[in-house]
């Protein structure tokens, strides 16, 4: 039986070494409370047996649509690899302490812009944006930026993973990984 898990760590590295733009895109799909789904991209930022992990604004359309609704779907998709890893699961929150650690490592401009921005809200002019990214930076001067109460991390637990491989004359592969209990099940689909 093989580990689905162990099996992303060897594509997930094969795309570091192969994909020229962002091998850690991963698209993430959520619905809002009346089941309306929505997709969108966002960056994989840690990965292991607990699950897949990305960092947003909590107060963000996403936010919303994860608390009242905490399930999603993630897909990456490799085009130099011709692969594609499909996971479903439900999210938990990232504790604090982990998103404190992971918002210190990204740039300043970053962490201002996280403080700067009311993401997925309307905004009237990018001129109001770049007013408050630059009271952010005035705020901050001569100081290490915070994360937000409002930013922080959320987790993906995996129940189902898919691996596509993309071969000639539509014959792909496609192996599934359902977890049963504490073990994987593995089984394949027709393309």
């Amino acid at each position: 039986m093989t580990d689905p898990l162990a099996l992303f760590d060897q594509w997930f590295a094969e795309a570091r070494e192969s994909e020229p733009n962002d091998p850690e895109a991963m698209a993430l799909a959520t619905v809002d409370p009346s089941a309306q789904p929505s997709v969108r991209m966002v960056l994989l930022k840690g990965h292991g047996p607990a699950g897949f992990v990305f960092y947003t604004n909590e107060q963000s359309a996403k936010g919303g649509q994860l608390a009242a609704n905490p399930r999603a779907a993630l897909l990456f998709h490799w085009k130099s690899l011709r692969r594609q890893v499909r996971i479903e699961g439900p999210v938990e929150r990232v504790p604090d302490t982990d998103a404190d650690v992971y918002f210190a490592t990204r740039a300043r401009d970053s962490q201002l812009g996280a403080w700067a921005s009311d993401q997925s809200r309307p905004l009237d002019s990018s001129e109001t944006f770049e007013r408050r990214f630059a009271e952010m930076q005035q705020k901050f001067d001569g100081q290490g930026v915070p994360r937000p109460p409002h930013w922080g991390g959320y987790r993906v637990v995996p129940e189902r993973i898919e691996f596509w491989t993309d071969r000639p004359h539509r014959l792909h592969e496609r192996r599934l990984f359902v977890l049963a209990g504490d073990c994987w099940a593995e089984g394949l689909l027709y393309p």
